[in-house]
């Protein structure tokens, strides 16, 4: 009878969680410690043990556990059990929380996942004395997560990057409408991305739903979403036109030739070869056409993006395609509205003021907004997506205020006039007061296209 005492010696010292009595039977032995130590060991079926569920379901029947992750072994034979190897791994285990039936053991986070040697990967190995006996069991890192997607809006043939973490070995795609990638699908080793070829033939919005070692993801709901596009440069009557605007004819074919139509240079060509925009000085606005033209009428996105929806769960997406480097010098200037009275990077339309409508935002690509860092900005040979929360807008950086899509679309309308306008701003920019940019001619080419807005909530897969 010594599997009794000596449970019952481990809940006399305190060495048995609570939460684990109700799960941990009491199995007599009548033999003695050899015949027990000797006895074939054998899993039956592997358990979570998770406290923390939502479902109230604390133990359940598995085929997989992640690292971190405390799982009870049951089975028979596993008295004098010595060490439990995981994907190779020496793994601790507390032998006051095991009997000849059960043995509970938390996976370390320092276990090789995708790194295991291949003979051990997706094992469980007890050692005894006498005995080896491994049991095929799958063993992943935590939850693969998505960070962001570039280029949400390709063309057939485009390269869609999608970053995040746990993404390795991700084999199989999933996208809106059900088209399904199995081919020419790229990981990262380290699981920060994957890539694939954007294929003929999808038509559906939504997301991207990835299958890997690390188990399912999915993307936002914005991939190849343009419900609520706000300007695609494909219509001439979409585009505003007065004397501090660019016009319809200074727009350009896709320089790529991906099949996007037309697109803007951001500051035209012309204007370029003259010697751009000078140090201290804006380029012209390019702007939607605005007031009581209906597309400028925000409400219609409504019926895709509840109204309710919080500000940091809706984003404005727009794609670049900057072939050189940009660096040191030059702002894009968005706002929702066409009432902007000052400019660049810190301005005041940028940021919460309660008594004017602001919804501004500065994207400055060659500089960390974080730190002040400067770096260089480039897309190479290819189209990229840039996606910016409504929460980064004017007033909605106000994070004690509750703000909603319906505000922001409300506050839109009620504007005097709601082009939603953008421009080149080649202000110096002042990070810190330790830290200023002076401007200098600014003479990059910037290419940009299909201006929408899309939802941007992040999705959590559980695994049950």
């Amino acid at each position: 009878m010594k599997t009794i005492f000596n449970k019952t010696k481990a809940l006399l010292y305190g060495l048995l969680p609570l939460g684990l009595l109700a799960l941990t039977p009491f199995f007599a032995s009548c033999s003695d410690d050899d015949d027990a130590g000797s006895a074939q060991m054998v899993i039956n079926k592997v358990y979570l043990e998770n406290a923390a569920a939502k479902d109230s379901v604390t133990d359940r029947e598995v085929s997989f556990a992640r690292l971190g992750q405390m799982i009870r072994l049951e089975g028979s034979g596993f008295t004098g059990l010595r060490h439990i190897y995981i994907n190779g791994y020496d793994t601790y285990f507390n032998n006051a929380l095991m009997t000849d039936n059960n043995v509970w053991v938390t996976l370390n986070t320092k276990t090789p996942v995708d790194k295991a040697d291949s003979t051990v990967r997706n094992t469980i190995t007890l050692v005894k004395d006498n005995a080896t006996y491994t049991y095929k069991f799958t063993i992943r890192a935590s939850a693969p997560t998505i960070s962001s997607v570039d280029n949400t809006l390709p063309e057939p043939g485009e390269k869609v990057i999608v970053y995040g973490s746990n993404l390795q070995e991700t084999t199989h795609l999933t996208l809106p409408g059900g088209v399904e990638v199995t081919d020419g699908i790229t990981s990262d080793e380290d699981g920060k991305w994957y890539s694939f070829t954007m294929p003929s033939g999808v038509t559906g919005s939504g997301s991207i739903t990835s299958e890997g070692a690390n188990g399912t993801a999915v993307t936002p709901a914005y991939f190849n979403n343009k419900n609520c596009t706000v300007i695609d440069f494909e219509n001439s009557a979409d585009l505003g036109g007065w004397s501090a605007t660019y016009k319809y004819d200074d727009l350009v074919d896709d320089p790529l030739g991906s099949g996007r139509g037309k697109v803007v240079e951001l500051v035209p060509q012309s204007v370029l070869d003259a010697g751009g925009i000078k140090a201290g000085a804006n380029a012209s606005i390019w702007a939607t056409t605005g007031n009581d033209y209906a597309n400028d009428d925000w409400t219609r996105m409504e019926s895709f993006i509840p109204g309710s929806t919080p500000v940091d769960s809706v984003a404005l997406q727009f794609d670049v395609y900057v072939p050189d480097a940009w660096t040191g010098t030059g702002q894009l200037e968005i706002s929702l509205q066409n009432n902007l009275s000052n400019y660049g990077f810190g301005s005041g339309g940028t940021q919460y003021n309660k008594d004017y409508m602001t919804q501004a935002f500065v994207w400055v690509p060659w500089m960390d907004t974080e730190t002040g860092a400067q770096s260089s900005f480039t897309t190479g040979n290819r189209w990229q997506t840039i996606t910016v929360p409504l929460s980064k807008f004017g007033r909605y950086t106000n994070d004690k205020a509750s703000y909603t899509f319906d505000n922001v679309v409300t506050d839109r309308n009620s504007g005097s006039y709601r082009n939603f306008v953008f421009l080149l701003v080649n202000s110096d920019l002042e990070f810190s007061d330790d830290l200023t940019y002076p401007a200098s001619p600014f003479t990059t080419k910037v290419y940009i296209d299909n201006f929408r807005i899309v939802p941007c909530t992040s999705v959590t897969v559980s695994d049950f």
